[in-house]
């Protein structure tokens, strides 16, 4: 039998709680970062060549075309994407909105790196990561510490 633990190592029920909901959205944000980079992705290469295309997707991941289309099936399951035969893929409304609001994490968290002296790259490719796991609230509190000039 383990002995008790002591008064310092004991979490009390509302800090368990607390390290449970911070845990379970890390992983439900995990689960959905493929996703939202794949339809961040999609909408900058529409909006940059016109069009999205399994080869592009691929190329720019640096991953496999099987890879990109069993990715694809599940995009158009969630209803984030469209596809046409020979045509490529397109956004649905859900997916445009979703990123439109994966872009402005991502600008707003490579902002704040900028303002705290992150060289540019830097706060570019952290951002990337840090995007998918910020809360709302903080996203707003990092708003305001960039208008405060």
């Amino acid at each position: 039998m383990k002995p008790p633990a002591s008064p310092e190592c004991r979490l009390a029920s509302t800090e368990v709680e607390t390290h449970a909901e911070a845990f379970q959205k890390s992983r439900d944000a995990r689960r959905t970062e493929l996703m939202e980079d794949y339809v961040e992705l999609i909408a900058d290469l529409i909006e940059h060549t016109g069009e999205a295309r399994q080869t592009d997707i691929a190329q720019r991941l640096g991953v496999t075309q099987p890879t990109v289309a069993k990715m694809l099936k599940r995009l158009v399951e969630e209803n984030l994407i469209t596809q046409r035969p020979y045509r490529g893929v397109f956004l649905t409304e859900e997916g445009q909105r979703l990123a439109a609001t994966t872009r402005r994490r991502h600008e707003i968290v490579e902002a704040v790196l900028r303002r705290l002296g992150v060289d540019p790259d830097t706060a570019r490719n952290d951002a990337e990561g840090i995007e998918h796991h910020v809360s709302e609230k903080t996203l707003e509190a990092f708003e305001r510490f960039l208008q405060k000039g």
